[in-house]
This record gives structure tokens, sequence and C-alpha cells, in this order.
């Protein structure tokens, strides 16, 4: 049976001005499909990137990657959910931004009771994330040292918090000292102030000239050389997104000059493309959650409606932590 939702769409790529709200039908799950019924939706800058246009999407579009409410009915060949459960995802088919919505069921996982729909939320995207980079990437253990740009956004806080937890030691970068403090207190071991030194001279000083073994950089443009010129020999960066821009087209033979450096450019759709896969990253970062290892904060809260406002806050660098769309 169809049913008119609440669903933000773009028909252009621009600024915030271009998100709209429409009512859409969500109808019945096909073969492989559930249909959700969101209690919370969670906001990433790769929505920010496919309204501005820099990751193409073919219009017009829905947007949002990560949400967390209830299966309201499952298609045909799902077994690992049923109506009534407590469901969350991160990634898959955009589409978030609505009341409801009909998506595969491969990257939509059970929701243990003791993790809300909130903190769901607020925590998929941004913790499967976290979980490739550091289990799933190149081999990180206790006693390793890893650059995180940026360390005090929603992604930069569960790594600190999941380093923590690990014994890995995290140098965190972030654009103002209250940020760097809010880094320290999610389990940074140091945190350094970009606007005011620079990154790489400093973390040569913070680990005796070495250099670091790992270097995650969500950032780009910006900060894409530091991150190359902080790691030790044989390191390896993790380009893992573009909150600055793209980074423009380098010599590769950088890499070789600087220490026969590695560089990968993964992103969390190839790691979840398969649904069990997806369920063990889930499981393991829902564990560190319910554990306390990581807790997740959410420091924004806005309306379905005001969704042009909470693009406008994200991309202004307004944000600290987790920021969530209440349907």
């Amino acid at each position: 049976m169809a049913e008119a939702v609440r669903t933000v769409v773009i028909r252009q790529t621009g600024g915030p001005e271009v998100l709209e709200i429409e009512e859409r039908q969500v109808g019945d799950p096909g073969p492989g499909e559930v249909r959700i019924r969101h209690h919370a939706v969670g906001l990433n800058f790769i929505d920010a990137y496919q309204r501005s246009g820099l990751y193409p999407m073919s219009l017009p579009a829905a947007l949002g990657q990560e949400g967390a409410g209830i299966i309201e009915a499952v298609g045909e060949g799902v077994t690992h959910l049923k109506p009534g459960d407590r469901a969350a995802y991160g990634g898959g088919p955009s589409g978030a931004y609505a009341e409801a919505r009909v998506m595969p069921a491969g990257t939509v996982v059970p929701l243990p009771d003791g993790i809300s729909f909130e903190d769901a939320a607020a925590v998929m995207l941004k913790g499967l994330t976290v979980q490739f980079l550091f289990r799933r990437t190149t081999p990180i253990g206790a006693g390793d040292t890893v650059l995180f740009q940026p360390a005090a956004g929603g992604v930069g806080l569960i790594a600190c918090q999941w380093a923590r937890s690990e014994g890995i030691r995290l140098i965190g970068t972030a654009g103002s000292e209250e940020k760097c403090a809010l880094a320290r207190e999610h389990g940074a071991a140091e945190a350094i102030n970009y606007r005011e030194a620079d990154v790489a001279v400093e973390v040569r000083r913070l680990t005796d000239g070495r250099g670091v073994d790992v270097a995650m950089d969500g950032v780009g443009k910006d900060t894409f050389e530091g991150s190359l010129n902080a790691l030790r020999p044989l390191g390896m960066l993790i380009a893992f997104g573009n909150a600055s821009g793209k980074v423009p087209p380098f010599d590769i033979t950088a890499l070789m000059a600087k220490g026969s450096l590695k560089l990968t450019r993964p992103t969390l759709f190839t790691h979840i493309a398969d649904p069990a896969t997806c369920r063990e990253m889930a499981a393991d970062l829902f564990g560190k959650v319910l554990n306390g290892d990581i807790k997740v904060r959410i420091d924004q809260r806005f309306r379905l409606d005001e969704v042009a406002e909470a693009h406008r806050a994200m991309e202004g660098r307004a944000t600290t932590g987790s920021t969530v769309l209440i349907p």
C-alpha cells in the first residue's frame, strides 16, 4: 500500500538553497528490500558533496546516507530482519532524509536495544568509516601512532575514542583550541591547532623526528601535503574525504622521494557492499558503543524542514560531534 511521506530532494546541484521537501509515495518492499520508518537521520559531508555536485548523481535525487528506525515490512528473501525490528544503516543508496523509505536490506542491520535511534543515526556511517580505517585498511595495533585530520568532527571524535580503546596513539588536528581540547577529551594523545602550527613539523617534534605510522586524512586539498610529510618511511596515507575540496593531481614519484610511502583512497561503500561483512563491521562498532569505549556525541539536532540550515552549519565548520535530523 503506497503512502506519501516527506522526503528531501534536489532537482539541481548547488548550495543549501537547492534542498526541497516533497511528498513522495513509498510502497511495499520488493525482493531483498525493507521499508523502514525513520526515528532519526544522520548528516554527513557526503550529503553536501552530492548536493553541490562534487559527487555527481542523476537528478532529481533524494539525499541522506544513514538512519535508524523501525522495520515496517520486509520483501521476499530478507531473513535477518522482520517487521517491528529496530534497525539502522549507514551507506547504501541515498534517500535517508525522509520520514520512511524502501531500500535494499543488505546494508540495514539489527539495532541492539541498548543503543538509541538518535545515537545509531549519528554513529553508523561515521562509525563504520572508523571501523574500516582502523581494522580493514592496513594493520594498526597497540603502540602505533596515527595522525587524524580533522579530529573534532563526527568521524574524528569516534576515531579518538576508538584509538584510545585499542592502545593506539592518535595525534589529532583541529582549527581552534576548543576543538583541540574536545579531541583530547575524547582520547587524542595530542592535538595540533592547524591554524597556528605546521602540522608535519609538529608531528615530527611529537614523534622524536620519526613520523607517524599512518595518516588518516578526511580534509583533502588543504592537508594532503602535510599528511604525506608527517609519515615515517614506509608509512601509509589513507585519504578518506575532501572536506576542503579534491586533492589536485600529483606526481607519484613524491611517494618514493618521501620514503616509499603508501597511499590509498578508500570508500565505505566498497567495504559494506557484502551484506555479511557489513553486519560484522556493525557488530564490532555496536560492541564498542555498548561497552562504553565509544560515546556518541550529538551536538546539533534539526527538524527535517530545517535541513538547509543544518547543511549551512555543517559546511561552515560550525558543528562539533554529530548532527541528526528528526523526521
